[in-house]
C-alpha cells in the first residue's frame, strides 16, 4: 500500500491526513507529484517511451517522476525518481514551478536536471519505461501531441 501526505490548493500540507494510492480523493485535497525534465550538458534532453502496459503506452514523455510518498519532501522524491526511472543520480536539481491539477488531484512540482552523466548508461524501471532517447531541443518542441504526452509547463521549460 503507497501512502502520499495530503495538500490544499496552496501547497501547504495537511497535517494528520494521508492519502492511499488507488482511493478516491476527498475534493480540495490533492496529492503531489514530482517531474523531472533531464537535460545534457550537451543541449540534448532525454526522453522516455511508457511501457506498454502503462496508460498512453508506447508514447514518449519528457519528463521522470512520480508521487511524492509519505513524509517526502518534493526534492527528495525528485531524487528518489530521478535515480529509479532513469538510473540517474544528480548532483543538484533547480526547481522550476508548480502546477495545480484539479482534474488528476495532483501539484506538480517540476524540477530541471543538467547533467553530464553517461548518456549510454540510462537505465529503464521495468514496468515504467520501455525505451529511451536524447533528442535535440528542436525535436522535443516539434514532437506531436499524440506522441509526446508531457503538456505541462515543464514542457517549455525546454522552449
Amino acid at each position: 500500500m503507497e501512502l502520499w501526505d495530503a495538500y490544499d490548493s496552496n501547497f501547504k500540507k495537511i497535517d494528520g491526513v494521508t492519502l492511499i494510492r488507488g482511493n478516491k480523493i476527498a475534493n480540495g485535497l490533492f496529492h503531489l507529484v514530482c517531474d523531472i525534465l533531464v537535460t545534457h550538458t550537451d543541449g540534448s534532453y532525454l526522453i522516455l517511451q511508457r511501457d506498454k502496459v502503462k496508460r498512453f503506452r508506447g508514447m514518449w514523455e519528457a519528463t521522470a517522476g512520480g508521487s511524492s510518498l509519505h513524509g517526502e519532501a518534493p526534492l527528495e522524491c525528485a531524487f528518489r525518481e530521478l535515480s529509479e526511472e532513469m538510473g540517474i543520480v544528480a548532483e543538484s536539481l533547480t526547481d522550476v514551478g508548480r502546477e495545480l491539477s484539479r482534474q488528476t488531484k495532483s501539484i506538480y512540482v517540476e524540477f530541471l536536471c543538467i547533467t553530464d552523466w553517461d548518456k549510454k548508461k540510462i537505465v529503464l524501471q521495468k514496468g515504467e519505461t520501455s525505451a529511451f532517447r536524447w533528442v535535440s531541443k528542436a525535436e522535443l518542441l516539434s514532437m506531436k501531441q499524440d506522441e509526446l504526452i508531457t503538456k505541462r509547463k515543464i514542457h517549455q521549460r525546454a522552449a
